[in-house]
C-alpha cells in the first residue's frame, strides 16, 4: 500500500528510490521467470508512485527541529540521538526515523533546552542538540 498524502524526503531518501527504480528495470530486462517478473513489476509501481509523490525537502536550519534533522534527546534517563526522515527511508537500526513516526511526531518544532511532555510510553522528552 502507498500512503496518502505527501512524501516528504531527503537527498539521501530520492537517491534510495531513485536506485531501487533502477535495479528493478535492469532486473526486468533479464528476468525470464514469470512470477518473479510479477513481483518486479509490482515493486516497479510502488518505487515509481514513491518517487512520483516524492518532494525534496529543505534542508533544516539547525535551530528548531524538523524534517532531516539530527535530534539528540534524553528520555526516561537515556540519551538517544537520531534522525528525522522520510517514510521509505526509515531504519530505527540506523537511527533513521519516519517523519511519521510518535516520536518524531512529538519533537517537531522544539528547540535545543525544550522540555516536551508527551503521552506514554514516550514521557517527558528534553531536546539536548540538533545537528544537520
Amino acid at each position: 500500500m502507498v500512503d496518502e498524502g505527501p512524501n516528504p524526503v531527503t537527498p539521501e531518501g530520492m537517491a534510495q528510490i531513485d536506485g531501487h527504480v533502477a535495479r528493478i528495470e535492469s532486473a526486468l530486462k533479464s528476468e525470464a521467470n514469470v512470477l518473479l517478473r510479477e513481483t518486479l513489476e509490482r515493486d516497479l509501481r510502488y518505487w515509481t508512485v514513491r518517487k512520483a509523490s516524492a518532494e525534496l525537502a529543505p534542508p533544516p536550519t539547525g535551530d528548531v527541529v524538523s524534517f532531516g534533522s539530527k535530534v539528540t534527546i534524553e528520555r526516561k534517563g537515556r540519551i538517544q540521538s537520531f534522525r528525522i526522515v522520510g517514510v521509505d527511508e526509515a531504519d530505527p537500526a540506523k537511527s533513521l526515523i519516519s517523519i511519521r513516526a510518535p516520536l518524531a511526531a512529538a519533537v517537531i518544532g522544539a528547540r535545543v533546552d525544550d522540555i516536551i511532555e508527551a503521552t506514554e510510553p514516550l514521557g517527558e522528552i528534553t531536546i539536548t542538540a540538533i545537528g544537520l
